[in-house]
């Protein structure tokens, strides 16, 4: 997770602490939102992400609204929630591979606006 939130920083100028909640809020909501089997790979692919995001995936709001929300929260500018979403689309794109993330994306509405 270190490098993933070294990235969010970098191109986003939130600070570590923010970067760390805002990645877990975006892990739990694509656990819950999309293609479980892509998910579980993505997880999988990120070092510490299964342990930082506790196990299961559990927890956070429900729908991209309520991530939106939950990111507002965690202290993302609202402004700001673009730049860090789109850090960990870039960052999970040459992690994992870009069909893939691209088809997570796809499968949850409103998410390629952010992504």
């Amino acid at each position: 997770m270190d490098e993933l939130i070294a990235k969010i920083v970098a191109d986003s100028g939130v600070t570590p602490e923010v970067a760390r909640k805002a990645a877990v809020i975006i892990l739990r909501f694509l656990h819950k939102e999309g293609p479980a089997d892509k998910v579980d790979a993505l997880v999988a692919a990120i070092p510490g992400a299964r342990e930082a995001i506790g196990g299961n995936g559990a927890g956070g709001s429900s729908g991209l609204m309520g991530a939106f929300n939950d990111l507002t929260s965690a202290g993302v500018g609202m402004f700001s929630v673009q730049s860090v979403v789109g850090s960990f689309a870039d960052y999970a794109r040459g992690k994992f591979g870009a069909e893939t993330v691209d088809d997570i994306v796809a499968s949850i509405p409103g998410l390629s606006q952010f992504a």
